[in-house]
């Protein structure tokens, strides 16, 4: 959440909320590769079994 929440100002706590959830789902999810997956995404590793 921090390198989502650092890098823009938001004037709502509505704004905040939306745009955490975007990046969880397409940053987090589909983009980042983790360590403990093998350096897969998340749903890289969702989708291999």
């Amino acid at each position: 959440k921090n390198e989502c929440t650092n890098l823009y100002e938001f004037k709502t706590e509505e704004e905040l909320y939306q745009a955490v959830e975007e990046f969880s789902y397409v940053h987090y999810n589909h983009v980042r590769p983790h360590s403990s997956n093998g350096y897969r995404t998340p749903y890289q590793a969702r989708i291999a079994g």
